[in-house]
């Protein structure tokens, strides 16, 4: 018999998966790129609007590949395919608004059509999941279209478009997630998150080693690679000393289309705002490495304070989705430290990079007195 494309219900993350997640990680480093010169309202606008598309990219092929069996031969090809997609998308990230919006959309495009396609292969055979990704991909088409079509008009439609075609991914996200059938494996989906989270953090410490390397290696610029370095540490903990873990079991607790919604809520999207904070840092910490003992200018202040809140409060508000135990600590401790930051213009970069590290720190040794994070179900 024709082996199955259906994942198994012990489906653990392979390494085809890894190899697209490193590829797509990368960038995460290229969205920094383009702050190089400067944190601006129009670069951050940028940023965000092009990192949205890269994450939906992301996170449209991680569903597909929960559903099916990553082992397959034909999974793989097709995984593999999306990989040399992704990085060709990579490198068209830092002149996706000088000039090569095209090449970005188009090899945005076949990622997500690539994504479409492995996930109607899987759903072929069983009619309540057919219907769900019917559904989803018939609005997914129309942002594709706003996307591609922003990538070859340029300009002011650029950004027109490709803000319509967030508008009409979502909107493909409520329609896809109120349905039952999507074949979740809450482990398998969770790990996935979690390991590009860790990718993440660790493109950031990269930037700042890129940094260091590139210095004189004075002390000044020493200690602020160490307080990256701690402040990479510090938000790996504030993730995974327990958040994790309960988002995991608050996923598996779920079923049917409520099951869909929690992971298209708590994952989906609003692990969006938290790799944000992890592009914001990374860049804070690369102009630090540059000037230690210079202010910073309102607009990297800002970021960086933005960067704590929203990784925190982020997946906070994830947690608060899956109905699980939310301190107190981290609703006040990141916008108070932040406000600190903002607040402060007078300090070097190097202390102010040392505040974002304490507040998150804080947080951490706040959170792990008690029982944080219980899920109402475990009492």
């Amino acid at each position: 018999m024709p082996r199955s494309l259906v994942s198994p219900e012990d489906q653990k993350v392979t390494f085809v998966e890894l190899f697209f997640d490193l590829v797509f990680v990368f960038c995460v480093t290229q969205v920094v790129s383009l702050l190089h010169e400067g944190v601006t309202w129009r670069a951050v606008g940028e940023s965000v609007l092009i990192f949205w598309l890269v994450w939906w990219g992301w996170t449209q092929f991680t569903w597909a590949l929960n559903a099916a069996d990553t082992t397959h031969p034909r999974v793989e090809a097709a995984t593999l395919v999306a990989t040399g997609a992704a990085f060709f998308l990579a490198v068209g990230i830092p002149s996706a608004f000088q000039g090569r919006s095209l090449w970005f959309a188009g090899t945005y495009v076949v990622v997500r059509v690539i994504g479409l396609l492995v996930y109607d292969w899987v759903a072929w055979v069983n009619p309540s999941q057919r219907a769900a990704v019917r559904l989803f991909s018939a609005v997914s088409v129309t942002g594709l279209v706003a996307a591609l079509a922003g990538g070859a008009l340029g300009g002011a439609w650029q950004y027109a478009l490709w803000g319509l075609a967030i508008v009409l991914d979502l909107a493909a996200a409520g329609a896809g997630g109120r349905e039952e059938g999507w074949n979740l494996h809450p482990e398998h989906f969770a790990e996935r998150h979690g390991l590009f989270v860790i990718i993440a953090l660790g493109e950031s410490l990269i930037v700042a080693a890129i940094g260091l390397s590139r210095g004189e290696w004075t002390g000044s610029q020493v200690a602020a690679a160490v307080i990256a370095v701690a402040g990479a540490g510090a938000l790996w903990w504030s993730y995974f000393a327990g958040a994790r873990t309960a988002l995991e079991h608050a996923l598996a607790g779920a079923s049917g289309s409520e099951q869909s919604s929690l992971a298209r809520d708590a994952f989906s999207v609003l692990h969006f705002p938290m790799m944000l904070g992890v592009i914001g840092f990374a860049a804070v910490v690369e102009e630090t490495l540059a000037h230690p003992g210079d202010p910073l200018a309102i607009g990297a202040r800002a970021t960086l304070g933005a960067a704590g809140v929203l990784f925190v409060t982020g997946l906070g508000f994830a947690l608060r989705r899956g109905r699980c135990r939310v301190p107190v600590a981290r609703w006040l401790v990141p916008p108070l430290f932040a406000a600190g930051i903002i607040l402060f213009p007078g300090a070097s970069a190097l202390e102010h990079l040392a505040l974002f590290v304490t507040g998150v720190l804080v947080l951490c040794a706040l959170e792990a007195r008690g029982r944080a994070f219980e899920h109402p179900a475990s009492t």
